[in-house]
């Protein structure tokens, strides 16, 4: 993914906080490798994707977010956030 940055705001941020997940964990896991997949709920006037990774102490997140340009930049905007159930890990490590 080739991105420049992240965009937070009050629109997007309460979302991923509401399952006590925190900016810091989201952005770790979305720089490093996350697997990522088109959102088969994705909304009608952007597009999103799923990505599922590790946190920095070894939790798996889910993460859907949208890509914003702005300006000269290309940033990406997490939407949603929070950790992955047990049942969910294993069908991902399954795959």
């Amino acid at each position: 993914m080739q991105f420049s940055g992240f965009e937070w705001d009050d629109g997007n941020w309460p979302k991923c906080a509401k399952h006590g997940v925190s900016k810091a964990e989201i952005e770790h896991t979305l720089l490093n490798e996350p697997a990522v997949f088109p959102d088969r709920n994705s909304h009608p006037s952007e597009t999103r994707f799923n990505a599922v990774g590790k946190n920095g102490e070894g939790r798996y997140l889910f993460v859907v977010f949208t890509f914003r340009q702005r300006a000269d930049e290309h940033l990406l905007r997490p939407i949603s956030a929070r950790y992955m159930h047990a049942k969910e890990i294993e069908q991902y490590e399954r795959r």
